[in-house]
């Protein structure tokens, strides 16, 4: 199997980066661990230095946080990982047969979110809602460890500069190179968004994916997203 560039967006991930990284010591294959720094203030970079990743800093932005490393990236395959997730066992392996699928652009996996242990069986239920969405979207968000090809990333023009759903973009245009396929396999990711404020995070997550395809600027949803207010009536 070929090597795949992992590129890791991060911005104070100093209590989860060291262990996003301590997995692919016990994952087959080749991997090149490159994680995109946007300005932590806590030890993210050192910690990420110290494993072995290299670490490159850029000004914060998730889109050209990803695309400064990515092109830079020495493999052929990229796979896009939150510092939270925890790939399945064999993870090298699923990316290559996925995409060698016919007609696959990208390739992604279902996620399983993670509660604290001192959350009860109501709010876990309610976390799992995400987990359901990853197995039948057609477009995955990024917690899903988007993977593809180098050079489909390159010719799609990669993450858009944008300050909200630019996942989502991305996954719009990979769409008219091909499908995106879901693996089976699963990757688990912590349900800390949900657990700072579920209400916030659902609305991110539900309603304005919709209100995007509708035609609201990324740059309106960001401002709604960041006042921390439901969206006008009759949008």
């Amino acid at each position: 199997m070929s090597a795949v560039s992992v590129v890791i967006p991060t911005l104070d991930e100093g209590a989860w980066i060291g262990d996003c990284l301590a997995q692919f010591a016990g994952q087959a294959g080749d991997w090149e661990l490159i994680v995109v720094d946007g300005g932590s203030g806590d030890e993210t970079a050192g910690i990420a230095r110290a494993a072995g990743a290299q670490v490159v800093e850029v000004p914060a932005g998730r889109g050209p946080q990803l695309n400064a490393r990515a092109a830079a990236a020495t493999s052929d395959t990229l796979l896009f990982l939150h510092a939270d997730a925890r790939l399945p066992a064999d993870a090298q392996a699923l990316i290559h047969q996925t995409l060698t699928q016919p007609a696959t652009a990208a390739g992604c996996f279902r996620t399983r979110h993670r509660p604290s242990p001192t959350r009860g069986p109501l709010f876990g239920g309610l976390v799992g809602l995400a987990d359901l969405r990853s197995r039948w979207t057609r477009l995955p968000y990024g917690d899903q460890g988007l993977f593809l090809a180098a050079r489909t990333f390159r010719q799609v023009g990669g993450y858009p500069d944008q300050p909200l759903m630019e996942d989502l973009e991305l996954a719009r245009r990979l769409r008219s190179h091909g499908r995106i396929a879901t693996t089976p396999a699963t990757i688990e990711v912590s349900a800390r968004a949900f657990e700072r404020g579920l209400l916030r995070h659902g609305l991110t997550l539900n309603t304005f994916p919709t209100l995007y395809r509708l035609g609201v600027s990324p740059e309106t949803l960001a401002r709604w997203y960041r006042r921390g207010v439901s969206t006008p009536a009759g949008v």
